[in-house]
């Protein structure tokens, strides 16, 4: 693929930040959004603009094809069994919180156990222990290896007859580490349990196939894989969500109701109370489209040079300490410079033109794994490319030698 024709797409990147040309390196936290994407939303406000499912004039009718669309593209990019399987959220965060509000109370009893990892988003973490203390099941952790990978062995360990919920990130946002889902979903199985996964930061740069992973639920954003925000989406195996309740009621979602009693619409559409996102879908749509026709498998190797690039590079200036596996590993590299608070690090590398991101990225349990209080990461996407490596590097090396002569 060709990155620099790929950046062409995208009008964000051309402009000039504090005078330097843009260098965006902030991806796992967004990502930019191509020309097709925003004529998609463009459209769809000019020519499509109508609620769907309920009017049967022509404009109702092109919205509810666009948005039921959009969910046949969500359903083919990760390979669902079927379209009822897809839910559309507000994103990952509104996905994970659906499973944990609605699944997980059918299940747990007082003792019962959600097993995860400490590598996990908030957004992964704080709903299982939520839901631990309303129901009384025990929260626990599989523990990290030294360069911050699960080991097969303690899956096995922590996951006991008593697990009911497993979740995971397929990708971590700190560590970039890949985690062997299908593994960790057939231990799962083997005891009874549920696989869910964090897909935001998988589903972007990979190829994603969820019955070849036998997870049971899978949450996805559409912002981190050049969609708009407030989108995402929940798979879930039939049958799971079938025997869940909704956890939002009102318009959209009913079949009949009542003065006392109410009935829900079938699959998918009981998950979806109210107006949808039907905008962000389209959008969502439409930049499945353009990865599909760059193709997953591309975008991906693309990503593993250029971290592994990014990677040597900055290994190679003195103090710098570089976090997470060498191999196995998505694009992105997180870092800390010796002496220098990484919002430091952030502020001067915008000066330079360079965004990345500094902090605890959601991920205070695994700071503290680390460490550290917090850290600076640089994330790659399928428009980067190596000269924005090295433009990374060169501000680094003046950002050290700024702070050094500083003290």
């Amino acid at each position: 693929m060709n990155a620099q024709a790929i950046r062409e797409q995208f009008p964000i990147l051309h402009q000039e930040i504090n005078g330097h040309p843009l260098v965006y390196l902030d991806n796992a936290a967004t990502s930019h959004k191509p020309r097709v994407v925003l004529d998609a939303i463009k459209r769809y406000y000019e020519w499509e603009n109508s609620n769907v499912h309920r009017g049967v004039h022509t404009l109702g009718s092109r919205a509810t094809d666009a948005y039921e669309g959009a969910r046949e593209k969500v359903a083919k990019f990760i390979n669902a069994k079927r379209t009822q399987e897809i839910i559309f959220t507000r994103g990952t965060t509104t996905a994970l919180n659906i499973v944990a509000s609605s699944y997980g109370p059918s299940v747990l009893n007082e003792g019962d156990e959600i097993v995860i990892t400490p590598m996990e988003h908030h957004s992964n973490l704080i709903p299982w222990q939520q839901l631990a203390k309303r129901t009384g099941a025990v929260l626990k952790y599989i523990p990290l290896q030294p360069d911050g990978n699960i080991d097969l062995a303690d899956v096995e360990k922590t996951i006991t007859s008593n697990t009911k919920i497993v979740s995971m990130a397929y990708v971590s946002n700190v560590l970039g580490v890949i985690n062997p889902i299908k593994e960790v979903a057939e231990i799962a199985h083997r005891n009874g349990a549920v696989m869910v996964v964090d897909g935001a930061q998988s589903t972007p740069h990979m190829k994603v196939d969820v019955q070849d992973l036998d997870c049971d639920f899978y949450a996805l954003s559409g912002h981190k894989m050049c969609g708009p925000t407030g989108i995402g989406a929940l798979y879930g195996k039939k049958a799971l969500l079938e025997s869940m309740e909704p956890v939002e009621f009102g318009g959209e979602m009913i079949d009949d109701v009542g003065l006392y009693e109410s009935t829900w619409k079938e699959l998918p559409w009981k998950f979806e109370g109210g107006t949808p996102i039907i905008a962000g879908a389209v959008g969502l749509g439409a930049a499945i489209d353009f990865l599909t026709e760059i193709g997953m498998d591309e975008i991906a190797q693309h990503e593993s040079k250029l971290s592994h690039y990014a990677m040597s590079r900055i290994s190679e200036i003195d103090g710098i300490q570089v976090y997470g596996p060498k191999k196995r590993h998505v694009g992105l590299v997180t870092f800390n410079l010796d002496g220098v608070h990484p919002h430091d690090v952030a502020t001067v590398l915008d000066a330079s033109g360079v965004a990345i991101r500094a902090g605890h990225h959601c991920c205070q349990p695994l700071m503290r794994w680390l460490e550290v209080g917090s850290t600076a990461r640089a994330s790659f996407y399928l428009y980067n490319t190596e000269q924005d490596v090295d433009r990374l590097v060169s501000a680094l090396i003046q950002t050290k030698e700024y702070f050094g002569d500083a003290t």
